[in-house]
């Protein structure tokens, strides 16, 4: 059943989801915050946008046209609707196709964002019942070597890839970004709670980039009684200037 949300932390933006489908997460509010973004940016795609969490966000941050790409039907049109009551249909289009198949033109892309499935699929792999979830999560339609062949071919030279995931893939991340001639420019770990484990990755890797790797101050997202630190509070507002 779909319903009409306020987008975390920001008042003036909403979205509509449905929950037996999957809610965008916390990485979808991290992401875009991360990602590095300057007044020459033109075009940014984010590829798997869901119910259009990124795009959304990324909209209080940049004047720049922004293209996100689901493949599942249902969920585009979550986000179409997401763009429509917010009046973003000029800056944001949202397209239902798949991203391996769709024929982008080459080196167009200032920036590509993406919160790609986590998990590898394994013959022992236990998938969830509802498809929408396990498209979502399990690296059925889309891979990590997918999802880099395709920012080379077209993001520009110099352009930049944002990826949220797991740490226990960086390796993976960071060998299939050398892989396509995409350099790990940056690195930030996300821990629930100080005495936790990370259990998010945020990384940044540029086309044809210079070796130069920084790794960001780790984030904490939440206080030993749950809730947000002023750290993670800060994410959930509007930052256009």
């Amino acid at each position: 059943m779909k319903v009409t949300n306020y987008l975390l932390g920001y008042k003036d933006l909403k979205i509509i989801q449905d929950p037996e489908m999957f809610n965008f997460s916390l990485d979808s509010v991290l992401l875009p915050n991360f990602i590095t973004i300057n007044k020459n940016i033109n075009n940014i795609l984010d590829i798997g946008t869901g119910n259009g969490p990124i795009p959304l966000i990324l909209s209080t941050k940049t004047k720049a046209h922004i293209i996100g790409i689901e493949i599942q039907k249902e969920v585009s049109e979550m986000a179409k609707e997401s763009v429509k009551i917010n009046n973003l249909e000029r800056q944001i289009t949202i397209i239902n196709d798949d991203i391996k198949k769709y024929e982008f033109e080459p080196e167009s892309f200032d920036i590509i964002t993406c919160n790609p499935p986590y998990f590898e699929v394994e013959k022992n792999s236990k998938f969830n019942k509802n498809d929408y979830k396990t498209i979502a999560r399990h690296e059925i339609n889309l891979n990590l070597k997918d999802l880099l062949k395709i920012a080379r071919k077209i993001l520009k030279n110099g352009g930049t890839i944002g990826i949220v995931h797991r740490p226990e893939r960086l390796l993976d991340i960071i060998t299939t970004m050398r892989e396509n001639n995409i350099e790990p420019k940056k690195i930030r770990f996300i821990y629930p709670k100080k005495d936790k484990e990370a259990n998010i990755l945020l990384i940044e890797g540029k086309k044809n980039g210079n070796k130069g790797l920084k790794i960001l101050p780790p984030l904490y997202s939440h206080k030993k009684d749950g809730t947000y630190t002023k750290e993670m509070q800060k994410y959930f507002k509007s930052n256009l200037t």
